[in-house]
């Protein structure tokens, strides 16, 4: 079994550090071949996972499935319909993620809820600003989703003994203490992805920010699985 768990980070890992390299230097193809691997490697980890219920390891499972779509229809091209799909599938992702969380008990709290609330709008607002585009209203929706998971991501009550600071959960070598950070993290990931799309012209400066992006996202990920596996 240890084994095991020592495959997974190195597969993750290798994946990981070559979907950020190829980021970097601008490798399509080396792209579309480690970031598709990232995803189905945690799904294996939920698959051995002992302690965690049918319902919830069907419920991330199919999580993980959802995000292994989006990362197939993103990573194809940054057109629309590609990003539509892409962000379609990655809803579907947090919504069974927040179902997960909601299981456990996680709830939305007067500490948690409004500054996510209001990052959600304030971006949904800035989607229109430049040029309102088909996909505005599909990424609001996404939006409003991934504030959702990130609100219940920040309930305490996922992690009883955790110090809590600011609302927020203080990560520690308590995995369920992770899962705070990945969601706080997937909402830094998708803000700079719309910061890009948006704002951003210099292809330096956008280059940084897509490394800023995979790296992100692909760490978030990974908190967010090891903290919904870990023991009680």
């Amino acid at each position: 079994m240890k084994a095991l768990k020592i495959a997974e980070r190195v597969l993750f890992g290798a994946a990981a550090i070559g979907t950020v390299y190829s980021a970097r230097t601008g490798n399509r193809k080396l792209q579309l071949a480690t970031k598709p691997a990232a995803v189905p490697v945690l799904a294996a980890r939920v698959a051995r996972a002992r302690k965690l219920a049918p319902g919830e390891k069907g419920l991330l499972v199919a999580a993980l499935v959802a995000a292994g779509a989006g990362d197939h229809f993103m990573g194809r091209s940054d057109e629309d319909g590609e990003l539509i799909k892409g962000a379609t599938s990655f809803g579907v992702m947090q919504v069974l993620y927040s179902v997960l969380l909601w299981r456990r008990g996680a709830r939305p709290r007067a500490a948690t809820a409004p500054p996510r609330l209001g990052a959600w709008a304030a971006a949904a607002v800035a989607m229109t600003l430049p040029k309102p585009s088909p996909v505005s209203s599909v990424l609001s929706a996404y939006g409003g989703l991934l504030s959702t998971t990130s609100t219940l991501a920040a309930d305490p009550v996922l992690a009883p003994k955790a110090k809590v600071s600011g609302g927020m959960v203080v990560p520690s070598g308590d995995r369920r203490t992770w899962i705070a950070a990945g969601a706080l993290l997937f909402s830094a990931s998708d803000l700079a992805i719309l910061i890009r799309r948006n704002f951003v012209t210099s292809e330096r400066v956008r280059a940084n920010l897509e490394t800023f992006v995979l790296t992100s996202y692909l760490a978030s990920q990974w908190l967010l699985v090891e903290g919904m596996t870990a023991e009680s």
